[in-house]
């Protein structure tokens, strides 16, 4: 039976905006767009990995020669294999002196900020190498490099570049730096601060050790910058082998056992134990339900100066108020120093500082950068300064 266009037009009802019923391809697509987008996620995330896996481990720590961040070491590590040095990335203590037994041309690069290494280790590893390049150290550490290490501030803030202005081969090649950071006191020193018997550069008498006092030589962001690159290529480039190190928590020495609470105690602990027992108990018999006089404590209450001083520092601290604190200090040793010399208490700093360097037999100039000049400009040079002054307040009462 056929059928007419009238009974066609009968069984296809339009839609009321001029649609078909039948769902078209932008209405699947608007359905199903979160879980696109949730497989497009997926699949990135994938991929991501995928690569970074490909390319290789990386190490976030600073100057780590894997890591590619302005603070790592991974520019240096390069060059220096590119020139033919055996560069090898030690994790541990162990794996170090494992690498360097029987190898006599090795360099060990360390880098160990928080301190994990103790001084006999610092000593095995200086030992066991022909060279060690020790680059900011703690004070722990410099102690395991021998006595002719000693820790000697910082550079002032406003030298940008450092001159060598020594006769070492290395520092005279690689010419002027450019770098912030600690200064050391050693058998040899170069680029030094506002004192001459300090700098960044430390050396022993055979060069077998070298302190740097900055990242900055080191780390990809200033090592194009002057010659940090040179003197850098040549402190770690010396030998054929070179092991890099960055000590980590497993490398804290430990002892094997433990000693228990009754082992730390005194033998005698064992008999005044139970005495003292017997006589608190005692005392708590006879004075326990006695009232004792009222206590009337006269106001204001008198605060121990030790006690007002420390609640400042601590404010000063919570604050980061560091050039509060720089000029309390600065205050404080110009006022003992003028006392000391007998100069009276309307004395000026030009007075105090001529005095002080007739007395360390100093210039001066030396001298009033230290007590006058410096400006710190975070805590920890803060700390350094202090040290500083403190030190040279000590040698003007012992002369």
């Amino acid at each position: 039976m056929t059928m007419t266009a009238q009974d066609t037009a009968l069984h296809v009802k339009p839609d009321p905006a001029g649609r078909t019923n039948e769902p078209g391809l932008s209405s699947w697509f608007r359905k199903h767009l979160t879980w696109m987008a949730l497989a497009a996620l997926l699949v990135g995330l994938v991929t991501y990995l995928a690569v970074t896996s490909m390319s290789g481990a990386t190490d976030p720590r600073t100057l780590s020669a894997r890591n590619p961040a302005p603070d790592g070491a991974m520019a240096a590590a390069g060059i220096l294999g590119n020139h033919g040095v055996n560069v090898t990335v030690t994790d541990s203590f162990d794996q170090t002196m494992s690498a360097l037994s029987g190898n006599d041309r090795a360099t060990v690069l360390l880098y160990d900020p928080r301190g994990y290494l103790d001084r006999s280790q610092v000593e095995d590893l200086a030992a066991a190498s022909d060279r060690v390049v020790v680059v900011k150290p703690r004070l722990k550490t410099l102690n395991g490099l021998g006595p002719g290490f000693r820790p000697g501030g910082v550079i002032p803030g406003d030298q940008t570049v450092v001159e060598p202005a020594c006769s070492v081969e290395d520092a005279t090649a690689a010419g002027s730096l450019s770098a912030q950071g600690s200064i050391f006191s050693g058998p040899k020193v170069c680029y030094t601060g506002r004192a001459e018997s300090t700098g960044l550069y430390a050396a022993s008498a055979d060069g077998g050790v070298i302190v740097l006092g900055s990242t900055d030589i080191l780390d990809n962001e200033h090592l194009a910058l002057e010659g940090n690159a040179a003197l850098a290529l040549r402190s770690l480039g010396n030998n054929p082998d070179l092991l890099w190190y960055l000590p980590g928590v497993k490398d804290v020495a430990a002892t094997d056992t433990t000693p228990t609470l009754s082992e730390l105690a005194p033998a005698w602990l064992a008999y005044a134990g139970p005495w003292l027992g017997a006589v608190t108990l005692l005392a708590i018999l006879w004075r326990g339900r006695r009232m004792g006089p009222l206590v009337f404590e006269p106001l204001p209450v008198v605060v121990k100066a030790a006690e007002t001083a420390e609640g400042r520092a601590r404010l000063y601290q919570d604050a980061r108020a560091i050039n509060r604190a720089a000029g309390n200090l600065r205050a404080g040793t110009l006022t003992r120093l003028a006392r000391h010399f007998n100069l009276g208490a309307d004395a000026t700093a030009d007075a105090v500082v001529d005095a002080a360097a007739r007395r360390l037999e100093r210039p001066g100039p030396e001298v009033r950068s230290v007590l006058v000049d410096f400006m710190p400009g975070t805590e920890g040079q803060l700390v350094q300064w202090a040290q500083e002054l403190e030190r040279m307040e000590e040698e003007a009462k012992n002369r």
